[in-house]
């Protein structure tokens, strides 16, 4: 009999806060392994995570303090509004 199983396997948590998500896809026949693939994506501080697993909206709620989410937001900001110095 072929099952698909599809899991939340890995949810990481780097150093600027962002919040990594791996979902892994198996395909299975009689118990043997037939296929295996992955989807990654990542959300960032402050994003909305509604539609998130509850473990990932458990991980995001606890990590996205107002220091990480203003702290990434201002990154974010450096990042779009560069300001160049002459010397």
């Amino acid at each position: 009999m072929l099952t698909k199983d599809v899991l939340i396997d890995k949810i990481e948590v780097v150093e600027n806060g962002a919040v990594q998500v791996r979902q892994t896809t198996r395909v299975m026949e009689n118990g043997v392994e037939l296929s295996k693939s992955y989807h990654r994506w990542v959300l960032t501080p402050g994003m909305n995570t509604d539609n998130q697993e509850l473990r990932v909206q458990a991980i995001c709620h606890a990590v996205w303090t107002p220091e990480i989410v203003a702290a990434f937001e201002a990154n974010r900001q450096q990042h779009l509004n560069p300001i160049h110095q002459q010397v």
